[in-house]
């Protein structure tokens, strides 16, 4: 079964944060990492329970899943929900930020 992956716009805006930064550290490692990422992206077409649930998913009404992008210090948490034959990717997130809250 393959699925169809949507990207929200927070995670759009994450992916463009993250990519900014990035690039003024180091032009050349930041356009591998954005691809990388859409790579990450696209391998949640197949099978993508695989991945763990978020420390997240305990606070909110759905079950949300994080794909781990990277090494070491420049790990990315990307999360995402599956809802039927659909991944729909909500953030992109550096692993040293503080996990998400529901809002109050």
């Amino acid at each position: 079964m393959k699925y169809e992956v949507l990207i929200a716009p927070s995670a759009e805006a994450d992916l463009e944060e993250a990519y900014g930064w990035l690039s003024e550290q180091a032009a050349e490692a930041a356009v591998k990492w954005y691809n990388g990422v859409l790579d990450a992206f696209l391998s949640l077409e197949t099978f993508p329970e695989r991945c763990p649930l978020a420390p997240e998913s305990q606070a909110f009404e759905r079950e949300i899943r994080q794909l781990l992008h990277g090494k070491r210090q420049h790990v990315y948490r990307i999360l995402f929900d599956v809802s039927g034959e659909t991944v729909r990717i909500l953030h992109v997130r550096h692993g040293a930020r503080q996990h998400l809250k529901p809002p109050t």
